[in-house]
């Protein structure tokens, strides 16, 4: 299966630029549990170029895991709830086509308003939210790897 063996701990982590002041929050929260060495950083333009950036990085398997950061919100000019299905599911298809976990941090909230308050409150999300995935990332590699590798040696 791909995506077991990484030669070394390393990390992916995709950030998608609008509400930028907002999603770079979720970057400081996992390398507050995954060491910053370990993690590459990539930019996108928004939500919707996550997937593919998320699959091109996992198919190259250097990486144990990736994680991808968007704000999905009601702009008034799109469907924001089509733009966040078609995000997280094809996070999942980049996870089940490359064997890679990759992991969401797309949140759509039901009402973001683009006020001091409202910002404050999703800023400090994404720190949590950050944290979750690096800890998603490290346990389900630890879980994956307990469970495959007496697989491996018994072949």
């Amino acid at each position: 299966m791909k995506g077991i063996a990484v030669a070394s701990a390393r990390y992916a982590f995709v950030k998608a630029n609008w509400h930028k002041e907002i999603v770079e929050r979720a970057l400081v929260g996992f390398t507050e549990i995954i060491p910053a060495a370990e993690v590459d950083v990539f930019d996108v333009p928004g939500a919707f170029e996550l997937p593919l950036m998320a699959r091109d990085l996992a198919a190259t398997g250097r990486y144990a895991a990736v994680a991808a950061a968007a704000l999905v919100v009601d702009g008034g000019i799109y469907r924001h709830d089509f733009v966040a299905q078609a995000v997280v599911d094809g996070l999942m298809r980049a996870g089940l086509d490359t064997g890679v976990p990759v992991l969401s941090v797309s949140l759509t909230p039901h009402h973001f308003q683009e006020t001091p308050h409202h910002i404050g409150i999703f800023r400090e999300h994404f720190v949590e939210k950050g944290r979750e995935a690096a800890r998603a990332a490290l346990m389900i590699g630890a879980t994956r790897r307990a469970a495959l590798d007496p697989l491996r040696s018994a072949a």
